[in-house]
């Protein structure tokens, strides 16, 4: 029975001498986000950039008198392909907890800037900076969109906003000039993006089409709309996110959705600002939604029924 071989894996034997090769072999593999099934044995999703990056890992080895093999596989009994894709994902949760970690403790220094020297300043910018280059070479290795990204990225949002204040935005066209728009905004979408596609489709563009795309550079098209992303028309400012700038920005006023707008503030930029009960209970319906769908269409389709339905709910508590 002919299989589909969807992993890469690099088995290896390191010699105990020198001393120093297991570690080293280590941090490589750990740069190009591969995880360990079993001792010594490590995994990547198969691709041509995977397998050539594990080809050198096992020349380095093998050039330290090791032993090691790259093969192609697919899991058939024992550990199964969403069990491997879990590994993935809570290896990259980790490091995106110790970056929030980090971006936590650089905003609360920002707080702190307003009276002191301009080189104070300058070293929390070139912290930030630094933040995003350890943000971009995590993203690099997150091959199953962990939703740790989206939070991290919210907080490094803030800080460069509170870092370089912006001129309040122009107001928003009027509604009439964005009937059947594109709307644009990053792939692999989490929290943010899936709720914030929804109040647009919902409150401000019913014929919106959404256009899904990779990276922060993206040059948008004439009469596109850019939202949840850098330099977008619609994004962070400040300690908003993209969904409270949004009900700002077109005068939504619903109790009902300001309610949706706190628990999404939450959850994107774990601060717990508003505390609502709800919040837990949203944040793992729409992280389980993004697990079982890779497919965008596919989580902004199912989660706009589940923001929909608390929408609902709020509505008739009194929240119209």
């Amino acid at each position: 029975m002919a299989l589909d071989s969807r992993w890469l894996l690099l088995i290896h034997q390191i010699p105990p001498r020198p001393s120093y090769l297991r570690a080293k072999i280590g941090k490589r593999l750990a740069a190009l986000g591969a995880v360990a099934v079993k001792s010594s044995v490590y995994v990547l999703p198969r691709s041509d950039q995977a397998l050539e990056d594990f080809q050198w890992v096992r020349r380095e080895i093998v050039a330290g008198r090791g032993d090691a093999s790259v093969l192609e596989a697919s899991f058939v009994e024992g550990l199964q392909d969403p069990t491997v894709e879990g590994l993935f994902v809570a290896a990259r949760e980790q490091d995106y907890e110790a970056l929030g970690r980090e971006a936590h403790r650089l905003q609360a220094l920002v707080a702190r800037l307003a009276k002191r020297p301009t080189d104070a300043r300058q070293q929390a910018a070139a912290g930030l900076a630094r933040l995003r280059k350890r943000l971009a070479q995590v993203a690099a290795i997150d091959f199953f969109s962990a939703p740790g990204r989206e939070p991290v990225e919210g907080l490094l949002s803030a800080i460069e906003a509170a870092l370089h204040p912006q001129q309040p935005r122009p107001a928003a066209p009027p509604p009439v000039e964005l009937r059947g728009r594109t709307w644009v905004t990053r792939s692999g979408v989490q929290v943010d993006r899936i709720a914030s596609a929804w109040l647009i489709r919902r409150c401000v563009d019913p014929e919106a089409a959404f256009k899904l795309v990779a990276g922060h550079d993206y040059v948008p098209e004439p009469g596109e709309l850019r939202f949840d992303m850098f330099e977008g028309e619609y994004t962070h400012e400040g300690d908003s996110c993209t969904f409270e700038v949004l009900l700002g920005r077109f005068g939504l006023r619903q109790p009902a959705l300001s309610w949706l707008g706190e628990i999404v503030h939450d959850i994107d930029l774990k601060d717990e600002r508003y505390g609502r009960p709800e919040t837990a209970g949203l944040e793992r319906l729409l992280t389980g939604i993004a697990l079982r769908h890779a497919d965008d269409d596919a989580r902004l389709r199912e989660g706009a029924q589940a923001l929909e339905s608390i929408y609902e709910s709020f509505r008739r508590q009194g929240g119209a």
